[in-house]
């Protein structure tokens, strides 16, 4: 496993690890309002809400991710003339 993996998979833990320190410490009920999606208004624990806000930007992270990766290896093989994997 290289440094660059290992250095990531550590922050990302140390980012779950504050996640649920959140979760644990806020327990109050909080609103959340997204016209955009929900019809109501989202009433649940704060560290609930913390988790999905968290677990949204890192999945459309990870879709955006996947997109820029696949468009620079098509550009690498069309420079190179040999057909994407």
């Amino acid at each position: 496993m290289s440094f660059k993996v290992l250095f990531r998979v550590v922050v990302f833990l140390a980012i779950l690890f504050v996640l649920l320190y959140v979760g644990m410490n806020n327990r109050q009920s909080v609103d959340f309002n997204f016209p955009v999606l929900l019809d109501k208004k989202w009433t649940d624990q704060a560290g609930i809400v913390y988790f999905a806000m968290f677990a949204a930007g890192v999945y459309s992270q990870s879709c955006l991710r996947r997109i820029s990766v696949q468009k620079s290896r098509c550009r690498a093989a069309s420079q190179t003339g040999h057909s994407p994997r």
